[in-house]
């Protein structure tokens, strides 16, 4: 995915929040020269995400990766941040566009893509609903192979070699 792309929207951004008015979006931006007094109700009003709340996550691999543990948690799929960059730098080194040219899966015909280096065949059972329906996107990449580790391991926590 090119850098220069959209940003990925889930959830509640802490820096600017949205949300609906009578169907019109609307940003709030902390008050300049706001006292403590005045700031404290705004502050408890903004605690919870209201309704139709988006957070913008960054164009990268740390942003897809908080946005892909933000999908999974929406459809119970374990995994830790930690565990899903082991894992893409040990397959990919962090490039969305990898592919394996060479592997018993590449001579078979079904190379290995992404991200997490997952076939056409995983992806298509695994992909996570709510996610590209690509390989090659990087959310949904990882939200698919997560959700094959979960199956078959138990979590992508449980991974440290090839899968």
């Amino acid at each position: 995915m090119p850098a220069s792309g959209p940003p990925r929207r889930f959830g509640r951004s802490r820096l600017v929040r949205s949300f609906a008015v009578a169907g019109v979006a609307a940003v709030a931006l902390p008050l300049f020269g706001a006292t403590a007094a005045s700031a404290a109700p705004a502050a408890a009003a903004t605690s919870a995400p209201a309704a139709g709340t988006v957070t913008a996550y960054p164009d990268n691999l740390d942003g897809w990766i908080r946005e892909s543990l933000s999908v999974m948690a929406q459809h119970g799929i374990p995994g830790s941040y930690d565990s899903i960059h082991r894992n893409i730098l040990r397959e990919s080194s962090g490039n969305p566009q990898a592919i394996n040219l060479w592997d018993s899966n590449a001579v078979a015909g079904t190379p290995s893509k992404g991200l997490l280096q997952v076939i056409d065949p995983t992806f298509q059972a695994y992909h996570v609903p709510g996610t590209a329906f690509d390989p090659f996107d990087p959310v949904a990449n990882i939200a698919a192979a997560c959700n094959y580790a979960a199956d078959r391991y138990g979590s992508i926590d449980n991974v440290f070699g090839a899968y």
